[in-house]
């Protein structure tokens, strides 16, 4: 069973397991702990650079790594909205946010369907473009500094905000592996996203 945990509940979990019997493996950005009576595999946000074997329960450079604050730019879209943010550590230190109407699907046939369908295409292009266009303002001034990019929403609607501008396709490279799952993007949402940032993936 896999499930997301906030760093800080994972460092009370985990810390007390420190030089306990067991058997810890660091590998592949992974970080694997075999206790007496359970094996407990972790994969922080930010892959581990760390790889070893202990004969112990070894959990610090683990600790040690998710302790550590990032820059990480956000991208979140879904068809009605998008928020763009950078976060410092936890910290939101640059943010737009931004709604578009788009029509709901039309569930008629025949031309009036057409031309429906149409007009919310239009819709879906135009927010796209204003999402893709916010995105490179807020996050072009830290370009060269960003750790990782976040992205989440709609996975279409965040593809083709991607692609609507070459200055974001570098930025795809460092995106996370994780795809957030978020509602209608507003500033409270953007805002929550600092404690997943930091979620590790936990699987026991």
């Amino acid at each position: 069973m896999s499930r997301y945990v906030g760093r800080e509940n994972l460092r009370k979990r985990l810390e007390p397991l420190e030089g306990g019997p067991g058997r810890s493996l660091y590998r592949d950005g992974l970080a694997r702990f075999e206790l007496p009576d359970a094996t407990l595999t972790v994969r922080p946000p930010f892959p581990l650079a760390h790889e070893a074997e202990y004969a112990v329960v070894h959990v610090e450079p683990l600790l040690a790594a998710l302790a550590e604050d990032r820059l990480v730019g956000a991208l979140l879209v879904r068809l009605g909205g998008y928020a763009v943010g950078v976060f410092d550590g936890e910290t939101l230190v640059a943010s737009k946010v931004g709604r578009r109407y788009v029509h709901g699907r039309h569930r008629a046939g025949g031309s009036s369907a057409g031309r429906f369908r149409r007009r919310r295409d239009e819709q879906a292009k135009a927010l796209v473009e204003e999402a893709a266009a916010t995105a490179v303002r807020v996050l072009d001034p830290y370009r060269d500094r960003l750790d990782a990019l976040a992205l989440g929403g709609d996975r279409f609607a965040v593809r083709q905000a991607l692609a609507a501008r070459r200055e974001l396709a570098s930025l795809e490279t460092i995106a996370l592996p994780r795809f957030f799952a978020v509602p209608e993007p507003r500033q409270r949402v953007l805002e929550r996203l600092a404690y997943e940032l930091y979620a590790s993936e936990v699987t026991e």
